[in-house]
């Protein structure tokens, strides 16, 4: 868990602006990952789509792979 998912978690029990300062993050940056909360997932989804084409085309069973 990163400093920002902290945040995050417990805002609602202490407060953003308290939280920040424990966990030595400045409120616009954690406002900014907030925000870029939707990017992430995508990259992930993107990179887990490239990953899974990846290992097909390196599968020596579908065709792929350093053959002879």
């Amino acid at each position: 868990m990163n400093r920002f998912q902290f945040v995050e978690d417990h805002k609602d029990a202490y407060g953003v602006k308290r939280l920040c300062e424990v966990v030595e993050v400045a409120r616009s940056s954690f406002y900014a990952w907030l925000d870029s909360a939707g990017r992430r997932a995508a990259k992930a989804t993107d990179d887990a789509v490239l990953a899974a084409r990846i290992r097909v085309l390196q599968d020596p069973a579908q065709g792929g792979g350093l053959g002879p």
